[in-house]
C-alpha cells in the first residue's frame, strides 16, 4: 500500500493539478399510503405497505445481521454451505432470505417488478453492478470488457424502465480500471509538480496518451480504461445519472481525478457525472473544497453523492501498519460534525445555483436527514427540484426512506442485481465494511416487531 501525502500536499487535487490550458411481486405493497405530516421516523406506520412475510423475513435478516460473529465469518460460513450444499443448493437456501431482503433479483422480469414495487412507494431505484476489485484481484482487460458491458445494460434498464424520470446508477472504477494502477497513479500524484487534466480528457476521447511515471503498459491499459469509462458516460449523458464510488484512501486520489476529468467533458450541459466523498475522512472537506473550486474555475458542474464511509477499519489497520496517522475521524461525533459540515456547504451553493450542484444525501443517520430537511425549508430549496435527494440501501432503514417520500422528497435506495452467485460476495463485503450500521439497526427492527404485533391484535397476520 502507498503512504498518505504529506500534510502540505495531502488533499485530494491540488488546484495545480488540474490545469487544463461525471423478488417479490408489487401487489403486496399496495397497500396504504401515509398521509404528510411532521417529519418523525418513530412511527411503525410505514411499514404498513410490507405485507408480513416481508416483515417476518426482514426481522430474520437483521437479526442475523446484529451479530458480530456471524458478520465477520459469512464469507467463511458461505464457503462451507456452498461446500455442503453446492451451488444450486446455497442459491435455493439465500434466495427468499438474505438475496430477497438486499437484491433486486436476476432476470429483468424479476428486476422491473421489484422496481415497479418500489416506484408504487414512491422511491426510486440506483441500480448498482456488484463488480469491484481490490488489490491482488486484477482479472485482464478482457473481464474489464465485460464488466463494462454489464455497465452498459445497467445503463439501459435503468433508462429503458418508467421506475423514475431521474434515474441514477452506481459505478466503481476499479471494476473498468486495475487497483494496481489506481494505487500507483496516487503514488505519482504526491511527487508531480503539475498534472494536466487534459492528459486524462485526451484518453477519454481516444487518443494516445502518455502519463508522466506510467510505463508503456501501464499508458496502455490507463487509455483502455479510460476508453471504457468514456462509453459509459456517452451512453448515459441526458439519461442516466452515474454516481462513480469511493473506495479506499490509497487509490481514492486517482479515483478522484479521472472522475473530474469525466466531470469535466461530460457536466457542461447538467450534472452526469457525480463524485463520492467519504465524511469520516479528516481531509473530507478539503477534498470536496478542492472539487468545488476546480469545477468553478474549469466552469463545469458538480454531483455529490455524501457518505460517512464504510472502510474505517481497513483504513485505521493500514495506517497503523504503516506507521502513518490515522485518516480516519477520531470519533463518531467527529464524523457527524464533518458530514452535517459538508452538507451545509452543499445546501448553500445549490441555493444560490441548483443547476450547476446536486447533493445526495447518503445516509442511515435520522440526525443528518433532519438536518437536511431543515435546511431545505429554511433555504427554501425545491424539493421536488432534484438538487437535493436522499439515499440508503436496499432493504434497510425503510422507515427513514419512506417516510421522506411519503413527504414529497425524492429518495434512491442502492439496488443490487445479478445471480446469487455475483451477488453474494457483493453483499459480504458491504456487511463486513457496514459492521456499524449493521450492529446499530435495533430501532428498524423495533418498528417491524411493533408493526408486526398491531397486525397479530387485529387478527391480520395473514395480510
Amino acid at each position: 500500500m502507498m503512504m498518505m501525502m504529506k500534510t502540505t500536499v495531502r488533499r485530494l487535487l491540488p488546484l495545480r493539478f488540474l490545469s487544463t490550458g461525471a423478488p417479490s411481486s408489487s401487489s403486496a405493497a399496495r397497500g396504504p399510503r401515509l398521509d404528510p405530516g411532521p417529519l418523525s421516523f418513530e412511527d411503525p406506520g410505514a411499514f404498513r405497505v410490507k405485507s408480513t412475510k416481508e416483515l417476518l423475513r426482514a426481522l430474520a435478516v437483521f437479526r442475523f445481521c446484529s451479530v458480530p460473529l456471524l458478520v465477520n465469518n459469512c464469507d467463511k460460513l458461505l464457503s462451507v454451505a456452498r461446500g455442503v450444499l453446492g451451488r444450486r443448493g446455497l442459491s435455493l437456501l439465500l434466495r427468499p432470505f438474505v438475496y430477497a431482503q438486499f437484491v433486486a433479483g436476476e432476470t429483468e422480469g424479476e428486476i422491473s417488478r421489484s422496481m415497479t414495487k418500489m416506484a408504487d412507494l414512491g422511491l426510486r431505484p440506483m441500480l448498482a453492478v456488484p463488480l469491484e476489485e481490490d488489490l491482488g484481484e486484477s482479472t485482464g482487460e478482457q473481464r474489464y470488457e465485460e464488466n463494462m458491458a454489464s455497465m452498459l445494460e445497467c445503463v439501459r434498464l435503468s433508462h429503458s424502465n418508467a421506475w423514475t424520470t431521474d434515474p441514477m446508477m452506481q459505478l466503481k472504477i476499479t471494476a473498468l480500471l486495475s487497483p494496481e494502477l489506481c494505487v500507483k497513479l496516487t503514488a505519482l500524484l504526491k511527487h508531480q509538480t503539475s498534472v494536466d487534466l487534459e492528459v486524462l480528457l485526451r484518453g477519454l476521447n481516444g487518443e494516445p496518451i502518455r502519463f508522466p511515471g506510467l510505463d508503456e503498459r501501464e499508458n496502455a491499459h490507463l487509455l483502455c480504461g479510460l476508453k471504457r469509462l468514456n462509453t459509459i458516460a456517452e451512453a448515459s449523458v441526458h439519461k442516466v445519472r452515474v454516481l462513480v464510488d469511493a473506495e479506499y484512501t490509497y487509490m481514492n486520489p486517482a479515483l478522484s481525478l479521472v472522475t473530474m476529468a469525466m466531470m469535466k467533458k461530460f457536466n457542461q450541459g447538467g450534472v452526469w457525472i457525480w463524485n463520492t466523498y467519504q465524511c469520516y475522512l479528516k481531509e473530507s472537506r478539503g477534498f470536496l473544497q478542492e472539487a468545488l473550486d476546480v469545477s468553478s474555475r474549469e466552469g463545469f458542474s458538480v454531483g455529490v453523492k455524501l457518505v460517512r464511509g464504510a472502510y474505517m477499519d481497513k483504513e485505521r489497520r493500514q495506517a497503523e501498519k504503516e506507521d502513518r496517522p490515522d485518516p480516519v475521524h477520531d470519533s463518531w461525533e467527529n464524523t457527524n460534525h464533518s458530514y452535517n459540515g459538508n452538507m451545509e456547504l452543499l445546501m448553500d451553493l445549490i441555493s444560490q445555483d441548483p443547476q450547476r450542484y446536486r447533493v445526495i444525501i447518503a445516509t442511515h443517520n435520522e440526525e443528518s436527514v433532519r438536518r437536511t430537511v431543515q435546511r431545505i425549508e429554511e433555504l427554501g430549496v425545491d424539493k421536488e427540484g432534484g438538487s437535493v435527494c436522499f439515499g440508503q440501501l436496499l432493504g434497510m432503514c425503510d422507515h427513514v426512506s419512506l417516510t421522506l417520500a411519503e413527504q414529497g422528497y425524492a429518495v434512491y435506495k442502492s439496488v443490487p442485481y445479478g445471480s446469487v452467485e455475483d451477488t453474494m460476495p457483493y453483499l459480504v463485503r458491504r456487511a463486513q465494511e457496514n459492521r456499524t450500521v449493521l450492529q446499530g439497526i435495533r430501532k428498524e427492527r423495533d418498528l417491524l416487531r411493533l408493526e408486526l404485533h398491531r397486525r397479530m391484535r387485529l387478527g391480520r397476520g395473514g395480510r
